[in-house]
């Protein structure tokens, strides 16, 4: 039951921007269920498997979610989980440098999101600048708001995805709460990314899943999911996704900006506080 209403209320909230709600379930599991370590990369991506057809489905009822950003993050998320998920197995990376990586990520740029929405580059002082400096050179120049620097390029995004794929596969992650903050900064509008980054979280935690399967008949450790867990917190995920895709689109673009960058900042210093004790 309470596996089913945390699966619900994170993803409710996590939707609307692109989020699975998977890296905010990580700390759940450790601090308030007691997963053991090696069970939480399979049991959030579980999570991710059986919550995010809701999301997708509105999405796709809307008509936004085949797209080309879709296509490019998920042929670059693919190939990373499953490099990620090796990696998980063989080397296992301590917990402590993925709380680090996120704090230091996600802090700065939640941060920076949220002050760049709440004033926004170019404002009345900045015209007035460019207004004096055209003035001085005896020529007149529009005075436009300054733009942010546009979407990356095509290699980049594939690049960024099979980055973040690689951590996913890592850390049991969607890799959501990474693109999101990253694309939206870019300039990119929020109801073209969100679809894009659970689209690509869905396929990222299904492949991620199957490979976890296989690596646990190698018999390196015991790496299985807490199914019961995993399953009530999936279904929770399942309704609140699509609750909150059904929502984004009443939401403010600004609003929308300010709730993905407040997420980012507040998962970046839950991280950050863990990572110093």
């Amino acid at each position: 039951m309470y596996g089913l209403a945390a699966g619900l209320l994170i993803a409710l909230v996590t939707a609307p921007v692109g989020v699975s709600g998977a890296v905010f379930l990580l700390p759940v599991q450790l601090s308030v269920f007691a997963v053991p370590s090696p069970a939480v990369t399979p049991t959030n991506l579980l999570f991710n498997v059986v919550a995010g057809p809701g999301a997708l489905l509105r999405y796709g009822r809307d008509g936004i979610l085949n797209s080309p950003l879709t296509r490019r993050l998920v042929a670059g998320t693919l190939p990373g989980v499953v490099v990620g998920a090796v990696v998980r197995v063989f080397a296992v990376p301590g917990p402590a440098v993925f709380r680090v990586l996120v704090a230091g990520l996600l802090l700065p740029l939640g941060a920076w999101l949220v002050a760049r929405t709440l004033r926004p580059v170019g404002g009345g002082r900045g015209r007035r600048a460019r207004r004096v400096r055209a003035a001085g050179r005896g020529k007149q120049r529009p005075l436009t708001p300054d733009r942010p620097a546009g979407p990356p390029s095509p290699r980049t995004l594939t690049v960024l995805a099979l980055t973040v794929g690689a951590i996913g596969g890592v850390y049991g992650i969607g890799g959501g709460s990474l693109l999101g903050p990253i694309l939206v900064g870019r300039g990119m509008p929020v109801a073209q990314v969100a679809p894009a980054a659970l689209a690509s979280t869905f396929a990222t935690s299904v492949v991620g899943a199957a490979v976890f399967s296989l690596l646990s008949l190698t018999g390196a450790e015991d790496i299985a999911p807490v199914w019961p867990l995993g399953l009530a917190c999936g279904v929770g995920g399942l309704i609140g996704g699509y609750l909150g895709a059904r929502l984004q689109p009443r939401v403010p673009e600004k609003a929308l900006r300010l709730l993905l960058g407040g997420l980012a900042t507040a998962l970046g210093g839950l991280y950050a506080v863990d990572a110093l004790h």
